[in-house]
Formats: C-alpha cells, structure tokens, sequence
C-alpha cells in the first residue's frame, strides 16, 4: 500500500525518512501542535511552498528547463480564486470558477509558452519566460480595476472557511473547532495530494523519458522521443501545480497581491528551496521548502535571542543583531551548497549508498 502511494519511490535513507515522516506529521498536527496564529500560518506556507517547489522540481530537476515564469503560474492561481470571490458572490460557485479559469488559462499559458519557445537554447528560453513572468507582474499592477494594482485584492471566502465560522461550542483537544482549522486542512490535504500526483508523474514512463532528455536530448530524439512534446507537457504540468500552489495560498490568506504570489524575490526563494532539498528529488522540494520557511519566519527571532543571550561579549551581539537575519540565511545557504552540492537529500542518499 505504501509503494503505491509512494509510487515506489521511497527515501533510501533511514535519516531522510525520519525527517519526512516527521514533517508529515508535524503539519497534519499542526493546529494542536502549535495553535498560534503565526505558527498555523507559517505551517500553511510550507504547505503551499512545498507544492510550489516540487511543481518547480518537475521543470528543473528532472526536465532540465529554467524557467523563471513559475511564479506567474503562481499569481494567476492567486489572481484567479481573489477576482472571482472578490467580483461574485462569496460563494463556493464563485470559487469553482475562480480555480477552473486560473487552471484553464494558466494550461493555455504554459502550452503557448512550451510550443513556442522550448525548441530554442535554454538560456534563451530562460530570457524569453523571464520577460513574460515580467508583463504579467506589470499588467497586474497596472490594471487596477481589475487586479487592484499595488494593494492587490482582499476578499471573502464560502462561510465554511471564514475564521469567524464555528461548527462547536465545545473544542476539538483545545482547538476550536472553526472555518480556519478547515482553511487549513484543506490546504494540507490539497497540497498532499497534488505532491503524491507529482511523484507519481516523475515515477512513470513519462518521467523515466524526462530524465533522459534532462541527460541527453539528442539521444532521446535519436530514441524516437519528440523531446518538444515532453518537455512542454512538463511545463503545462509545472504549470498546473504552481497555479493550485497559488489558489491554496490565496485562500489561506484571503488575500492576493503582486508582493504575495508574482514578485521575483519568491522566484529566487523557489531556485533556493530547489537547490537546498536536492534538484531532481520530489523529496527534496519537502526538505528544502520547510527548512527555508521556517528560517525565514524564525530565524530572527532566534538571533534576537543569541543577541540578547550574548550581552557582554564584545562585537556579537551586534553580529547577532535580528536585523542581520539575512546575512545568517545567506550563510547557511552557503553552507548548503558547499557541503550539500547534491541537496540534503542527494547527500543523504549517497551516505546510504557508501559501504
């Protein structure tokens, strides 16, 4: 039961699974484990970011394309749940139509963008969807009729999924049983299932002739592999799960805006995420998603600790300071790549694999 769930692909490391494991049930158990506003909410982004990498993952890791428009696939699913609710009634209708137009147009989107610009070099085609990733940031800023501009979109959600909604008086082991626990459910079960489906594709035949075209494409021609075929389905499927990323990350919020889903920061922490969990590892995207999004919400409330902690000691606590927090992380990305040059989880599985 487990390999089919699995698709056969289990961790290969004793250490790696305890950690999968262990997160798996660190955000099923989110809720009561960590109640707190802050703590659900950043439980709900590695949620979301996990989807987001390993849809990324499937491009990159195991196709071989840079692409740098996965964050637009990503606020079209944002943009599409937050014009719908926002236009029509708060309705679960409404919100129907919001995620099948986003999926529908981010499909034509990514097939647009796979059949006419994938048969080019890959720096070049990496150029052509950066400009694109750029017009959509552009157009959504501009039409603020439509989109909000700048302050983006706040919106209403069906009554089942409002904060304010409580299904019992009485709590659930402490925890109020109200439409923000089923916010947050849904985005774990909906996140979860997505991931399994991506394991499943770089699981398949269909996967296995990715691979090769990652590692040699003429060979796959020569094979009798229409490479342009796979590598854009490849894309409209990265697409796909960066688009449900997105939906699932407005609903939590109930908010989309240009900073929140379309700003090319969040490309760079999507290549870090990649590269930190292990390229070419659906695993890797688990790894690496929760590692940096728990740095970046914690990792200055931490410092600010070691800071205080360090009174006395001369220069550390300024080197502690929390507003060096990003120094730190950028050091322990270095960390990563130096010691990590396969991702933790390719570093994990070659430990295993030494005699």
């Amino acid at each position: 039961m487990l390999a089919r769930v699995l698709s056969g692909d289990f961790p290969r490391s004793r250490a790696l699974a305890v950690a999968l494991v262990v997160i798996l049930v660190g955000l099923a158990l989110a809720p009561f484990i960590v109640p707190g506003t802050r703590s659900l909410t950043v439980a709900a982004k590695v949620c979301v970011f996990v989807l987001l990498v390993a849809s990324y993952d499937l491009l990159l890791g195991y196709t071989g394309i840079v692409s740098f428009a996965h964050t637009m696939f990503f606020g079209i699913g944002g943009y599409g749940v937050g014009i719908a609710m926002a236009r029509m009634d708060s309705t679960w209708g409404a919100l129907a139509i919001g995620v099948l137009v986003s999926l529908a147009l981010s499909a034509v989107i990514a097939l647009a963008i796979g059949l006419l610009s994938l048969r080019v070099r890959a720096i070049f085609f990496a150029m052509i969807t950066l400009a694109v990733a750029a017009f959509f940031q552009i157009l959504a800023s501009q039409l603020s009729g439509i989109t909000g501009g700048e302050d983006g979109i706040n919106f209403k959600l069906p009554e089942a999924l409002r904060p304010a909604t409580s299904f019992f008086e009485a709590t659930f082991f402490g925890v109020a049983v109200n439409g923000r626990l089923v916010s947050y459910y849904l985005v774990f079960a909906v996140a979860l299932a997505f991931f399994l489906v991506l394991l499943r594709v770089v699981n398949s035949p269909f996967g296995r002739v990715l691979l090769s075209i990652r590692e040699n494409e003429f060979r796959s021609e020569a094979l009798g592999y229409r490479t342009v075929t796979y590598r854009t389905v490849a894309n409209c499927l990265g697409a796909l799960g960066a688009t449900v990323a997105g939906i699932l990350y407005a609903i939590w919020l109930r908010y989309t805006g240009p900073d929140t889903t379309l700003s090319f920061n969040i490309m760079i922490d999507i290549l870090l995420m990649v590269v930190i969990g292990g390229m070419g590892t659906m695993y890797g995207s688990v790894i690496g998603a929760t590692l940096f999004v728990v740095a970046q919400n914690y990792l200055q409330d931490l410092m600010k600790f070691a800071s205080n902690a360090a009174q006395g000691v001369p220069l550390l606590p300024n080197l502690l300071h929390p507003d060096r927090w990003l120094l730190w992380l950028g050091l322990l990305f270095i960390v990563c790549v130096y010691y990590f040059p396969a991702g933790i989880v390719g570093k994990l599985r070659a430990a295993k694999e030494k005699p």
